[in-house]
């Protein structure tokens, strides 16, 4: 059984690296994607304070088999969109651009999606794999501005150790 829960006193920077080591331990050596990306939704959620959902969207081909979108993959929170567009909203924006996405208000974000009324901040990280996005990690939070260079920091490490195993 494992129980990964970080002490309630370490500091942002120290949660990440917790959250990475605990990333690591969890998904070394298992081939599954499905299953690695499930178990790591639930760790965001559990060392990742005043979330409403974290999880991934998964790159796929279109249901019209042009071209390439985002898919809902494994996640933890409310129900969601289930396709995102690359270029839309903000994880369609960090697929497009293969860069972090850092909203402190994602009503001030141009084409925000709203799949969670309750969403105010966003923080999207692209996992790349040979220079080509492969997910994206997803984090909604109900606090505007709830993430900063430390979460990003911490989110792009951990999408560096996912990228060969999802």
């Amino acid at each position: 059984m494992y129980d990964f829960k970080p002490d309630a006193a370490l500091d942002p920077a120290e949660v990440h690296r917790e959250l990475l080591r605990a990333a690591d331990a969890l998904t070394a050596g298992e081939p599954d994607g499905i299953a690695n990306m499930a178990n790591v939704a639930a760790l965001l959620w559990e060392f990742l304070p005043d979330l409403n959902w974290a999880g991934f969207y998964r790159t796929a081909p279109t249901k019209v088999g042009s071209g390439s979108e985002l898919v809902l993959g494994p996640f933890v929170g409310r129900p969601a969109c289930i396709r995102i567009p690359f270029g839309a909203g903000v994880c369609g924006a960090a697929a497009e651009s293969r860069a972090t996405q850092l909203v402190a208000d994602v009503h001030a974000f141009p084409g925000h999606i709203a799949c969670d009324a309750a969403s105010r901040s966003e923080l999207v990280v692209p996992v790349l794999r040979d220079g080509a996005v492969i997910a994206v990690i997803d984090l909604d939070s109900p606090s505007p501005a709830r993430f900063g260079a430390i979460d990003a920091e911490g989110i792009e490490g951990l999408a560096a150790l996912l990228s060969d195993r999802i």
